[in-house]
């Protein structure tokens, strides 16, 4: 490693001294109170570190930047990502106050374990070699497993066993595949297994190869767990129901974002030549997902297992995205699928940490995560009821909010390319979407509650809720201080 390597990678390096920091601060100091903040304004040094490389970028002929002998790509894409990650980091931290006072003697680990985790989706976003990417994931989804269980209760206990079972079967099946792809191609780096799997293409036979197409698919299905996408998505309303909440929430919105820029990043660059095989691939993962996400959380009585399922059906609305990568524009240009995918995932990522962070709030006000239970919230919580209104219509797609602008975008790049069916389906579901959301608005503002209680959420989960509800509305009035930096990093995926 020399010193352009260390500088590719300065976010990373300075995330890892902020949980290390941390860390020491924890033996020497009692009061713990301030560590989030102190995580809070040490993320601004990762996100300069960020904004230099982007600009730095700007500056050279080529769109990346390699490092680590080509393992790790830094181009506009990966640090969009990078950044997403971040943001959600910093709004997660700010609301995991109040459960910090319930860790005591373990909360010196909590955040350390999360900046650890949110590390290795940085180094994800900018793998370009197999083997980084594997080593990467496995750091992301371990402090995961350890914070899923942190409140250490009967529920949080059993989330993180499941978690742990099932990821590690879904980490197996994305290694299996790995080591078929490295098989057929004779390589782990993205670049090199393109220029095989196309030597290969017109061979006759799916994917060019039975093994390679064997490796494709369970590497999908290594993905598809993190996604959360139909049918890898049983782990979902557990894992949401009795985590640790804020960890949930970062779960739900980093992790799903990590997740989809390696599936843009290996199946473009990786296996860009069958790109009209792989994307019907993706348009019937997207299809069941939202369907049976939607469906599903119908019938919900929980808040959390609702955001659960909710959150499959998004994965499905996203996927639309990937499948219309396949259509080309005069044969050079990507279609909007990537750029309008990009936008959503960042609308949604501001969207789903509203909601959460309203529901925490609330359901430390009531002690309950049931929906029946946010009787009159409206009047004893208005605050959190308003963001989680706010949050909810976005999830909908409903005008003036971010998902309502990203919605539009991915429905439009599936009628471009062809994927007109999908674009109708998708509009089915999102209305179908709006009977279990407004459901949840109704039961908070038009059922009888009693006197009106004052709000008692502290400075940091208070600043969290409203940052990221003032987003939501932002995005969907003004789209265009996104679109632009979305689809810059979108072209970063061509060749």
């Amino acid at each position: 490693m020399n010193i352009n390597d260390i500088y590719l990678i300065s976010p990373e390096i300075s995330l890892v001294c902020l949980g290390l920091l941390l860390l020491l601060l924890d033996l020497v100091w009692k009061k713990k109170e301030f560590f989030p903040y102190v995580v809070f304004w040490g993320l601004f040094l990762p996100i300069i570190l960020s904004v230099v490389l982007w600009s730095d970028l700007n500056k050279e002929i080529s769109a990346e930047l390699t490092g680590i002998n080509g393992a790790l790509i830094v181009d506009k894409f990966s640090i969009y990502f990078k950044l997403i990650v971040l943001g959600a980091l910093g709004l997660v931290v700010l609301t995991s106050t109040d459960y910090l006072e319930k860790l005591r003697d373990q909360s010196g680990e909590f955040l350390p374990l999360m900046l650890f985790s949110a590390t290795g989706m940085m180094l994800l976003v900018s793998a370009s070699e197999l083997i980084t990417l594997y080593v990467s994931l496995e750091l992301t989804t371990l402090p995961l497993i350890a914070l899923i269980g942190f409140m250490r209760d009967a529920k949080s206990s059993e989330a993180a066993l499941k978690f742990l079972i099932l990821s590690g079967i879904s980490s197996a099946l994305l290694l299996y595949g790995m080591v078929l792809v490295w098989g057929f191609s004779g390589s782990t780096y993205l670049t090199v297994i393109a220029s095989v799997v196309e030597s290969q293409a017109n061979s006759g036979i799916p994917f060019g190869s039975y093994a390679l197409l064997l490796g494709t698919i369970l590497v999908l299905a290594g993905f598809a767990f993190k996604i959360s996408a139909v049918p890898f998505h049983m782990w979902v309303p557990d894992i949401y129901e009795g985590g640790t909440t804020p960890v949930v929430a970062f779960l739900s919105v980093a992790s799903k974002a990590a997740a989809f820029a390696v599936l843009l990043r290996v199946f473009y660059v990786g296996f860009g030549s069958l790109e009209l095989e792989w994307s019907l691939l993706f348009a019937v993962l997207s299809a069941f997902s939202m369907t049976l996400g939607n469906l599903v959380a119908m019938v919900q009585t929980n808040a959390k297992r609702l955001l659960g399922y909710s959150t499959i059906a998004h994965a499905g609305y996203m996927l639309i995205g990937l499948a219309a990568v396949a259509s080309r524009i005069d044969g050079d240009h990507l279609s909007s699928g990537p750029g309008s995918l990009l936008f959503y995932l960042a609308a949604y990522g501001v969207t789903n940490l509203a909601a959460f962070f309203a529901v925490i709030a609330i359901s430390r006000k009531i002690n309950s995560d049931r929906i029946e239970d946010f009787v009159g919230m409206g009047r004893k919580a208005p605050l959190q009821a308003m963001v989680l209104t706010t949050g909810l219509i976005s999830l909908i797609g409903l005008p003036p909010t971010g998902i309502f602008i990203g919605k539009i975008m991915l429905f439009t790049s599936a009628v471009d390319s062809g994927l007109t069916w999908l674009a109708v389906l998708g509009v089915v579901n999102s209305v179908v979407s709006a009977y279990y959301y407004l459901r949840v608005v109704r039961i908070m503002y038009t059922s009888e509650t009693g006197s009106k209680e004052t709000d008692c959420a502290t400075t940091g989960p208070k600043l969290a809720l409203v940052a990221s509800a003032v987003m939501v509305v932002v995005l969907g009035i003004f789209p265009g201080i996104l679109t632009g930096v979305a689809d810059a990093a979108a072209m970063t995926l061509l060749p």
